[in-house]
């Protein structure tokens, strides 16, 4: 299982984002079971598109994504075309709300995410 943690920012202009960006990919990286964490400041913009697709091109049948970033259901209407423009089933795709939410809770809230996506993978 390879998971991939993409974040956003926000510009970095919201007082939503409680997290320091600087830090939290490291944290994550050294708490957490994934492949690595990557920060953009707008994955809704065009260069934030661009990234995802291109951890798209090379994702697998083993390869999941954690979206950390603003409301999960924006999130899924965002990128609901760039996943099927790239046969990304939206069930290994799992937007997660990081907003009001200091490092170590984002931390938890990935920790949640991976634990169900685990749940899901090792069910018969």
């Amino acid at each position: 299982m390879k998971i991939k943690v993409v974040l956003c920012n926000c510009r970095g202009l919201s007082s939503a984002f409680d997290s320091d960006m600087n830090t939290l990919p490291f944290a994550l990286e050294s708490e957490l079971d994934i492949d690595y964490t990557v920060v953009h400041p707008e994955l809704c913009g065009h260069g934030g598109r661009e990234a995802l697709a291109d951890i798209l091109k090379t994702a697998d049948d083993d390869t999941y994504i954690i979206c950390g970033a603003c409301d999960p259901n924006q999130q899924e209407k965002e990128f609901e075309s760039l996943l099927a423009a790239y046969n990304f089933p939206r069930g290994r795709f799992f937007p997660i709300d990081i907003r009001l939410a200091t490092n170590d809770r984002v931390v938890d809230r990935l920790r949640n995410a991976i634990g169900a996506l685990i749940g899901i993978t090792d069910a018969p």
